[in-house]
């Protein structure tokens, strides 16, 4: 059974976080699987991990190869069998998702009241289902884990 970490961003910018997470998730040996809610998101992370140094193979859904992408970039459930699953810009987890999934990642602007307050509603619903999760903030200029459910 997975957990749920959600990340609340202050410091580093999406993308950079985003990579971070994805060249450890790799290493784990998981597949990935980046749900966002707009197109336009999912274009810019894209094109921010091709133009950053180390390459990072990665590919944006309804491509010729979406199953066998190591990260698949995607607005909806990928075909790439991914075992960590982040959501970025809201998209939704369910609890279900959590549960079959190594690591669930839930990334969201910390100046954004609406993305706080998003990541509260899913702090609670996936909690309240049962699945296990915990709160990592990095206001301090590292990530350091604030909560955890029990």
């Amino acid at each position: 059974m997975g957990a749920a970490f959600f990340y609340h961003l202050t410091q580093a910018p999406l993308a950079v976080t985003l990579a971070s997470l994805s060249e450890k998730s790799l290493a784990a040996g998981w597949r990935v699987e980046v749900r966002g809610r707009s197109e336009q998101t999912l274009a810019a992370l894209d094109t921010a991990l091709w133009a950053r140094d180390g390459f990072l193979p990665h590919g944006l859904a309804n491509g010729p190869h979406d199953a066998d992408q190591p990260i698949l970039l995607t607005l909806a459930p990928g075909t790439n069998r991914a075992s960590c699953i982040m959501s970025v810009g809201g998209a939704e987890i369910s609890a279900d998702e959590v549960a079959r999934a190594d690591r669930v990642c839930i990334l969201f602007d910390g100046h954004d009241p609406e993305a706080v307050q998003q990541a509260r509603v899913q702090w609670k619903s996936l909690t309240g289902a049962g699945a296990q999760a915990q709160y990592w903030s990095e206001e301090s200029g590292r990530w350091e884990k604030k909560a955890e459910s029990a």
